[in-house]
């Protein structure tokens, strides 16, 4: 007869966190409404509707600016671990009962063993655009200096297509005012909600897919996917909220020396080895796009004051967002996953995690009110969902294709791009300096590319050469 206590027990684990996240919101929202009277929206006046009761994430915005993104960060967190401590509790409870090694098997149990332990491998498991590294001999055929140039600018134009266009759009939403009911004006404020929105069309579009290609098996654990998710949404987090501290130019300033983190998260995760040339161009390109950024913006925005909150989030954007592209890279490394599975993966859980959040702070209604009462807003949101999506299927493919480096490399050169775009459109003025580093930047990218096609040329000469020689790595310099 089948033991169903073990199926009992997880089941209860889930009921039991939903219940007390339900508690605590319920909590935290009594006590930020029973807050100082002067942060308190005062009553309605005689004879008024009553006024809607507002939403956890309402009542955080009226808090104090100075304090408020902390509360919220807490609030976030909470709710990403909603899904992060009953995942963990039930991964102990099977691990410790060999729950996922009994004979008997049921829906729920075979769902465990998929999120903890993986599929076997057989044909279905085989990458949709070739495994990790396929440009790096790990396949059969290797590609020419030409297929390589080739496949480059294929990413380099997917990239820049499809984020440019999410750039203007993102930019849009967030900053215009649209015209509502009444011909009122207002401004949409929940940021949450538009990355929620993303992740679902990107994580509805790539589960067809795989489905249309019977693409089901892989052997990653699904759990791999969620540290990659919760710190690309905790990048983006931080990318937003430190907008109320700095100024924008000292936060694509940020971005764009982000290479050098992306480098160093490389080597604490995956081991990676550096040449000299690497660390020079990353140099080269962070000191260019300074010049670029502060030669192309007003001087009245660059001089804002920027306080040590706003560098404190910006320095946790950099950690998270390096964190996330090097453990991708390890991820098809490790498991040889397409970027398509890649993509499903780290989507669903970034659904999960928004949607808890969303959810526990009232933010779905919300949104979906100024939604209705604003069209233009809908037509926005589905096109910058579909860049997202477009673009997250570039950024896996260049991960897994080129590495960590190239990409940050490319979307470093994206964002110059999307400066130099702003002030042809709107007429600003770029001065020598800002000349003097976009010359630098391309000056970079030239001199890494021709240094590792030359570093490659050398490992093939000293591979060959290699009868009874001796060994070691090959190097340049520069």
């Amino acid at each position: 007869m089948r033991n169903y206590v073990p199926d009992i027990i997880i089941l209860f684990i889930i009921i039991v966190t939903i219940t007390i996240v339900r508690l605590v919101s319920q909590i935290l929202h009594e006590t930020l409404a029973d807050g100082p009277p002067e942060l308190v929206l005062p009553p309605p006046a005689e004879g008024a509707a009553p006024r809607p009761e507002l939403s956890l994430s309402q009542l955080i915005d009226q808090k104090s600016k100075e304090y408020s993104w902390l509360l919220r960060l807490l609030v976030n967190l909470f709710g990403y671990f909603c899904i992060f401590i009953p995942g963990v509790l039930v991964y102990k409870y099977a691990k410790r009962t060999k729950y996922m090694e009994r004979s008997d098997r049921s829906h729920l149990s075979a769902l465990v063993k998929f999120c903890y332990s993986g599929t076997g491998t057989d044909g279905l498991d085989r990458p949709l655009d070739g495994p990790p590294g396929a440009g790096k001999g790990a396949t059969g055929n290797k590609r020419t200096t030409a297929q390589e140039c080739a496949l480059l600018c294929y990413c380099l134009v997917g990239l820049m297509g499809s984020y440019l266009t999410w750039g203007v759009l993102q930019e849009k939403i967030m900053t215009q005012e649209y015209e509502g009911p009444e011909k009122r004006k207002s401004h949409f404020k929940d940021s949450q909600f538009l990355v929620f929105s993303n992740r679902v069309l990107g994580f509805l579009i790539t589960a067809v897919y795989l489905v249309a290609k019977r693409q089901f098996r892989h052997r990653a654990p699904l759990y791999k996917y969620s540290f990659a998710s919760f710190s690309n949404i905790m990048s983006a987090w931080f990318q937003y909220e430190a907008l109320k501290f700095v100024n924008f130019p000292t936060q694509v300033l940020a971005k764009s020396c982000k290479i050098i983190p992306v480098m160093i998260m490389g080597k604490i995760i995956s081991r990676n080895k550096y040449e000299f040339y690497e660390y020079l161009t990353a140099v080269m390109i962070s000191v260019g796009m300074i010049f670029f950024l502060t030669g192309s913006t007003d001087e009245s925005k660059a001089s804002a004051m920027t306080t040590l909150t706003g560098v404190l989030l910006l320095t946790f954007y950099m950690i998270f967002d390096s964190f996330t592209s090097n453990w991708q890279g390890e991820l098809f490394k490790s498991y040889s996953m397409s970027s398509i599975q890649m993509m499903c993966g780290v989507n669903l859980f970034s659904t999960l995690f928004t949607g808890a959040s969303l959810a526990m702070q009232g933010g779905f209604y919300s949104s979906l009110v100024f939604a209705v009462d604003h069209p233009k807003f809908v037509i926005d949101c589905v096109v910058l969902s579909i860049s997202s999506a477009i673009g997250q299927l570039f950024i896996f493919y260049t991960i897994a294709t080129f590495g960590a480096v190239v990409f940050t490399i490319i979307m470093t050169l994206r964002q110059a791009v999307a400066i130099l775009l702003s002030c042809l459109i709107y007429q600003h003025r770029i001065s020598f300096l800002g000349v003097v580093g976009v010359l630098i930047v391309f000056l970079a990218i030239f001199l890494r590319v021709y240094c590792n096609q030359r570093l490659k040329a050398i490992k093939q000469r000293h591979q060959s050469a290699q009868g009874g020689g001796s060994g070691g790595k090959p190097r340049i310099n520069v």
